[in-house]
């Protein structure tokens, strides 16, 4: 999904003009960069949580020549989802066409315990 859809979803069941919820969506991600990029973490109740986390620097190679490199320390973005969106993610029906792993207990019958 991207920018431009979520604010179509927004113009169509809120109700904003399209100027509007292209505000509001620019304002949203904004206030959650400037939240980041200060080293604040979002928590978005029943969705997750971003965190940014610093990494140290670490020795590499490059792939193509085997010298070994230096990598700078950097700041990565992380995510965790929420209890409610594994939920959400688990209980969603998936299509015929990938394959579903089951479990041990459900192949053989038993709980497991």
């Amino acid at each position: 999904m991207t920018k431009a859809e979520i604010v179509e979803q927004i113009y169509e069941r809120v109700g904003f003009s399209k100027k509007e919820a292209a505000e509001l969506v620019e304002k949203v991600f904004d206030t959650i960069k400037q939240t980041l990029a200060s080293g604040e973490k979002v928590k978005v109740s029943g969705f997750g949580n971003f965190v940014v986390r610093d990494k140290n620097a670490r020795k590499g190679r490059n792939p193509q020549t085997g010298e070994e490199i230096l990598l700078d320390a950097r700041r990565v973005l992380t995510f965790k989802p929420s209890l409610v969106l594994k939920t959400v993610l688990n209980d969603t029906p998936q299509s015929t066409d990938s394959p579903q792993s089951t479990g041990s207990a459900e192949r053989t019958g038993t709980s497991g315990l």
